[in-house]
C-alpha cells in the first residue's frame, strides 16, 4: 500500500466503526464515534462522514452487487466484511477513486479485524472490476418498482407510491436527487447582514456560491465546511437552512409586534427566521418536547442577536397549563401559530441518509394520527381571526392535503386561505398551498397550508351553515 493510500485508512476505520454501530445498535448516521474520529484531521473527518452517509443511502444496491459476485447473499457475510465491501464499492462507484487504491485499502482494512477474509474481499472486488468493463449487473425481475428500488437503494413501498403519483421519469429524478450529495443553503440573518455581505465574504474566502433560486436572502453552496470554518454562522450573520424550510416561514408571514407560537420548534431555524423577519419586535414562543434541543435554539438566538424568542419545553397539547419561570401563564392567544408537524420526512431524504430505512406504511398511519392531534391543539392556541400554518417536510398527500381537509371538516371556524401572490405560483399546488418537490423545484420537499380562523365562534358557524366547510 502506498503512503497516500495508507493516509486514507483512518477515515475508513472511523467510517467502518460508525457503520457497524448504526447496523447493530441504531446509532445516528450523522454522528461518528468520538473515539474513532478524535484522531482524524478535518479532511479525514469529512471523508469518513461522506462514507457513512453515502453507504447508508446506497447499501441496498451495494448488497445486490455483492450478491452477484459472491456465492451467497451479502447478509450471510460477517458484518465487518460486508461493510468493508460496501466501503470499497462506494470508492469505486460513487467516489470514483482509482481501482487499485479502492481494492488495496479494502484488503488492508479487513485484515485489521478479519484477516482470513482478505482473500474473499479481494476476489469479490476483482470480479466487480472485471464486470465494470461490460457494465455492472442490473436488477431484472421485470417489476419496475422492485428493480428501481434495488438499483436506487430505496424501500419498495416508497418507490411504488411515487411511481403511481409521479410516473417513471419524475420518480427516477426524485430517486437521483435523494442519492446525490445534498445541496447546502445559507439563509441570511436580516438583523445582522444581507446577501451581498455574505456573498462578498464567501468570495473573499474563495468559496463558490450561487444565489438562492426562490429567496433573495439565500445562498447555495455545494459544501458547507469552509463557510462554517469562516465563522459566518457562529458570528450570527447567517444560518444553515434550506430554502424550502425558509419558505414555510414566508407562508407564515410574521409581522412586527405579533405574538407567534412555533408549536414543534426545535432545532429552531423557523422560529429564529420568523423573529428576524419581525425585526425582533413582538414575541415568538418556541415550544418543543426536547429541552436540550431548545437549549441549542437559545444559543443560536444569542449568536444572531435575537431577543424576542422565548422557549418552553413541553408538548404543545399541554400548553394550556404551562407557566413561565415567574409562574405566569404561557397560553395567551397567538396572532399566528406555526405547526411544523412531525412527519415521515420523505422530502428530506437527501439530507437524512438513514430516514428512508426507518419509515413504513404503518409508521405513516401513526404519524397522521399525531398530526391531527397536534393540529387540533394548535387551533386552540390561536385568537379569532388569527392564522394557523400547518407544515411538513413530507411529500405524501396523507400527511399534507389530506390532513388539511380532515381538519377543515372538524373545525368549521377555519378556512383554507390560498397563498395568492405571497409565493411564486410555481410553488403552489392546485389548492393554493405551498408545495415543493425536489425533482421539480430543486430543494427539499415541503408543504405548508394557511388556515385562517373566523372571528365568529365555532358554535355560531355550525348553527348558521352546517354544510359549508368555509
Amino acid at each position: 500500500m502506498s503512503p497516500e493510500d495508507r493516509a486514507g485508512l483512518p477515515a475508513r476505520q472511523a467510517a467502518l466503526a460508525a457503520l457497524l454501530r448504526i447496523e447493530q445498535s441504531g446509532a445516528w448516521v450523522t454522528r461518528l464515534d468520538p473515539s474513532a474520529a478524535g484522531a482524524l484531521d478535518p479532511r479525514q473527518r469529512r471523508q469518513a462522514t461522506d462514507y457513512v452517509a453515502g453507504i447508508t443511502r446506497q447499501h441496498r444496491w451495494f448488497d445486490f452487487l455483492i450478491g452477484c459476485f459472491y456465492h451467497g447473499q451479502a447478509q450471510d457475510l460477517e458484518p465487518e466484511v460486508r461493510q468493508v465491501l460496501r466501503l470499497a464499492l462506494y470508492d469505486l462507484l460513487i467516489a470514483g477513486r482509482p481501482a487499485h487504491a479502492a481494492v488495496s485499502q479494502a484488503v488492508e482494512l479487513v485484515r485489521l479485524s478479519r484477516p482470513r477474509a482478505a482473500g474473499l474481499v479481494n476476489a469479490i472486488l476483482r470480479a466487480t472490476l472485471r464486470a465494470l468493463a461490460d457494465g455492472l449487473p442490473e436488477p431484472g425481475s421485470g417489476d419496475l418498482a422492485a428493480d428501481l428500488a434495488i438499483r436506487q437503494s430505496h424501500p419498495d413501498w416508497l418507490v411504488r407510491r411515487w411511481l403511481a403519483r409521479f410516473g417513471e421519469l419524475e420518480t427516477r429524478a426524485l430517486l437521483d436527487w435523494n442519492n446525490a450529495r445534498p445541496l447546502q443553503t445559507l439563509r441570511v440573518n436580516p438583523l445582522r447582514a444581507d446577501r451581498d455581505m455574505i456573498g462578498a465574504e464567501l468570495d473573499r474566502l474563495g468559496l463558490p456560491w450561487q444565489p438562492g433560486r426562490w429567496l433573495d436572502d439565500a445562498l447555495r453552496l455545494r459544501r458547507l465546511q469552509g463557510a462554517l470554518a469562516s465563522g459566518l454562522v457562529s458570528r450570527g450573520w447567517c444560518a444553515v437552512q434550506d430554502e424550502a424550510a425558509a419558505l414555510v416561514v414566508r407562508v407564515l408571514d410574521p409581522q412586527p409586534g405579533e405574538r407567534i407560537i412555533d408549536g414543534c420548534a426545535a432545532p429552531g431555524g423557523k422560529a429564529l427566521y420568523a423573529a428576524g423577519l419581525m425585526g425582533d419586535r413582538g414575541t415568538v414562543l418556541a415550544v418543543d418536547r426536547h429541552p436540550k434541543r431548545l437549549a441549542l435554539l437559545e444559543a443560536a438566538a444569542e449568536r444572531q442577536g435575537i431577543h424576542c424568542v422565548r422557549t418552553w419545553a413541553g408538548d404543545l397539547r399541554a400548553l394550556s397549563t404551562a407557566r413561565d419561570a415567574d409562574g405566569r401563564p404561557l397560553d395567551e392567544p397567538a396572532d399566528r401559530v406555526l405547526l411544523d408537524a412531525p412527519c415521515s420526512g420523505t422530502g428530506v431524504l437527501a439530507k437524512r441518509a438513514d430516514l428512508r430505512w426507518q419509515r413504513s406504511p404503518e409508521s405513516l398511519a401513526q404519524l397522521t394520527a399525531l398530526q391531527d392531534s397536534l393540529l387540533d391543539a394548535a387551533a386552540e392556541r390561536l385568537r379569532p381571526g388569527g392564522l394557523l400554518v400547518y407544515a411538513t417536510c413530507s411529500l405524501e398527500p396523507e400527511e399534507n392535503g389530506h390532513r388539511v381537509a380532515a381538519f377543515l371538516e372538524r373545525r368549521r371556524d377555519f378556512r383554507l386561505e390560498p397563498l395568492g401572490a405571497l409565493l411564486s405560483f410555481e410553488l403552489q399546488d392546485a389548492a393554493g398551498c405551498f408545495e415543493s418537490l425536489p425533482q421539480r423545484q430543486g430543494m427539499d420537499g415541503a408543504f405548508a397550508a394557511r388556515l385562517r380562523r373566523s372571528d365568529a365562534p365555532p358554535a355560531a358557524l355550525l348553527t348558521a351553515n352546517p354544510k359549508d366547510p368555509t
